[in-house]
Order: structure tokens, then sequence, then C-alpha cells
């Protein structure tokens, strides 16, 4: 498998290029299982994220360790959005997003009890990867419907033009 080699906070990684789209090749960061590159884009977030933000939002599944260790450095608590409902869901918020870097429409599940925590807080959104931008614009409409607002958002990592302004700490190729 060709690889592809990425840096955050003086870690480096080789990761597969995946295939997402014909004749569109893109790096595949996971953060799940890689605790020393988590804590290291961690750090690198930590002082980016606005000093005024009472929560951080995110969505599963790659960017939750990195979210958790990133509240647990800044001593704030963290809300996750879900990809898909869960038997427990009571009158959940549902947001459609349609992420253009891997071609495929999603859907965001946020749980009315977890909502409930984002009511009249300052959110800073918290992602591994932005690319398109469209997963975080739909992050951004789910906090507004529960009565959030958003102060900040972030990536560990940017690849291309993200459509809305998103602090990143590094860069991938789109190949």
């Amino acid at each position: 498998m060709e690889t592809y080699p990425i840096a955050i906070g003086g870690v480096t990684r080789h990761v597969p290029l995946i295939e997402p789209l014909p004749g569109r090749r893109i790096p595949l960061v996971e953060f799940l299982g890689d605790p020393e590159l988590v804590r290291a884009a961690a750090e690198a977030l930590k002082p980016l994220v606005p000093s005024d933000t009472e929560i951080l939002f995110t969505t599963e599944t790659s960017p939750i360790p990195l979210t958790h260790v990133l509240a647990e450095a800044l001593g704030l608590p963290y809300v996750v959005a879900r990809r898909r409902r869960r038997p427990y869901m009571e009158d959940p918020i549902i947001q459609e997003v349609e992420t253009l870097t891997l071609g495929v429409g999603e859907v965001l599940w946020l749980d009315r009890r977890f909502a409930e925590k984002l009511l009249n807080q300052k959110v800073t959104l918290v992602s591994d990867v932005v690319a398109s931008g469209e997963t975080m614009k739909a992050m951004e409409r789910v906090v507004l419907r529960a009565g959030g607002h958003v102060v900040g958002r972030v990536a560990a990592f940017r690849q291309g033009n993200p459509s809305l302004e998103v602090v990143t700490v590094a860069e991938l190729p789109v190949l």
C-alpha cells in the first residue's frame, strides 16, 4: 500500500493513500489507536482554541480522541454528534451534511440531552481533517439549533480550500 508522510507537533506518521473518488487520492489520517499522534495534535491545537470557549463540539469517530485530549488539556467538557441514530436518543437534532471529500451524504444526530449542554454556551468546533468544510457547516447548524454560539473552528489538518474559516495546524494534499 502506498503511504504519505504527515507531521504534526513533532510527530511523523506514514499514512495510507486512499482514493475515495476516481482520480482523487488523499492521505487517510486516523487518530484512533495512536495516543502519541493525538497528544501532539491536541497540544498544537490548544493555543488556537478561543479563550472564551465554554465547551467543545465534535463528530464521531476519528475526532473523538483528539477532542477528548484537547478538552482535558483545556479543562472543558465536550459533546459528540453521532453519524447514525441510536436507540436511546430522544428528540434528537438531525442535520444532513454533504461530505464532498468522500462523495457520500451523511447525517449528524445529537440526542436532546446532549444538545441541552450546548444551550447558551460558547462552542468551539473540533475536527481531525477539514476539506470542503461541509461537515463543519453542518456541525455549526447543530450548535445553533441547540441554542449555542460558535466562537471557533479548529482542525488538526486542512486539505484543499474549505468553504469557511477554520484554524488548522498542518496541511494535507489532494493528489
